[in-house]
């Protein structure tokens, strides 16, 4: 059996109709860049994240930039975050000339511990970017009373978390700005890059939409008020958004049914403890599952990697190596030891197949190819 890691042929082929109808209205209007599809997409994506605003942007690492552009965030702040998380939560900070400060994680999350920010804090700090992984919610409650509390930013790092809940509040409507992406593998995903950024403030989102045309007036295009960038949502993937938006709860369901699935097939298996689920953190009322990420002691990880794609299994590592370990940013001075949770669940952790469309059968498949593997028979 065959179980890949993502397939995006399932997903598309029931909606292949709908989606190139839209497409060929598109090139009929040969209207591309933003317009109405980008505005009426903005628009129920507010909605949708319980927001009041919302401003289609050229990707997800784009919103997280143009975040910290708006607030004039760069040379001589730093910014507060998590060293374990994809390369553009800290490459933004690093963009705007900022210092990114890291907090380790917790272990049973993988999101930032908020008992950890405020050691962290300086009278340089500017802003914190909690990042929701994996689809589930980092505890906004309390990173938003330290936020409060020392007049800081607060940038939701929300690319793989769109649909999320903490305490019944959706991603991206606890902090000044929430920041989502479309790249293809997420759970709302284009047909290229793409992404969002939502606000509930009407002033950032009057700069965000001046930031994200090159700084232009809203009055006259060649007139610049401030320095912004090309951050354009082209409306081919508004189009293709809007469409696919209709179906992303259900899908949001489908993972997290698919995960309630491989929790019985764990336990119902003879691994034991040497295999740690993820955990569903208090006042998450939401877990949208991008990814069902596995924790695997004794040096096990690379093993169970390895005999999956024997079996024909995908699975990937998300992520190898902490960014505070990344060559890049060596000019910080981080090493080894300094994030031990980071450290030790960049070692152990593997990603499983959830999208919507897996199989009981395949999830099957996939479990007790990794019980033979842990147990010595495969």
């Amino acid at each position: 059996m065959q179980v890949p890691l993502l397939d995006l042929k399932a997903q598309y082929r029931p909606l292949k109709q709908e989606i190139m109808k839209a497409v060929d209205e598109l090139c009929d209007s040969q209207y591309f860049i933003l317009g109405k599809r980008v505005e009426d997409f903005e628009v129920k994506v507010a909605q949708y994240c319980g927001c009041k605003y919302a401003v289609g942007v050229s990707s997800g690492s784009d919103a997280l930039l143009i975040a910290l552009m708006v607030e004039g965030i760069g040379a001589g702040d730093e910014v507060i975050t998590t060293p374990f998380s994809f390369f553009a939560t800290v490459g933004a900070i690093a963009r705007v000339g900022a210092t990114p400060v890291f907090v380790d994680i917790n272990e049973n999350d993988f999101n930032i511990n908020p008992d950890l920010i405020e050691a962290k804090i300086t009278k340089k700090t500017k802003a914190i970017i909690p990042v929701h992984l994996y689809g589930q919610m980092a505890a906004m409650d309390k990173i938003m009373e330290i936020a409060k509390k020392h007049n800081l930013v607060v940038i939701e790092d929300g690319a793989q978390a769109i649909g999320s809940e903490y305490q019944g509040k959706r991603a991206g409507s606890f902090g000044d700005y929430g920041c989502f992406s479309f790249f293809p593998s997420k759970n709302l995903g284009g047909f290229g890059d793409g992404g969002i950024v939502t606000t509930n403030s009407q002033e950032r989102y009057e700069l965000l939409k001046m930031f994200r045309n090159h700084g232009a007036s809203p009055v006259n295009k060649y007139l610049y008020k401030y320095i912004g960038g090309n951050f354009r949502l082209d409306a081919l993937q508004a189009a293709i958004l809007d469409i696919k938006l209709k179906y992303l709860d259900g899908w949001s369901k489908a993972r997290e049914n698919n995960a309630d699935d491989y929790r019985e097939l764990f336990e119902a298996s003879k691994i034991g403890d040497r295999a740690v689920l993820p955990t569903r953190v208090k006042n998450a009322t939401r877990h949208i599952y991008n990814q069902f990420c596995v924790l695997f002691k004794n040096d096990q990880r690379d093993n169970v990697k390895a005999g999956l794609m024997k079996a024909e299994v995908g699975a990937d590592i998300y992520y190898p190596l902490p960014l505070h370990l990344q060559e890049c940013f060596s000019y910080l001075g981080g090493k080894k030891g300094d994030f031990p949770v980071s450290e030790k669940v960049a070692n152990q952790i593997l990603a499983l197949p959830i999208y919507p469309e897996t199989t009981h059968e395949q999830r099957a498949y996939v479990v007790s190819s990794i019980e033979k593997i842990v147990l010595g028979q495969g």
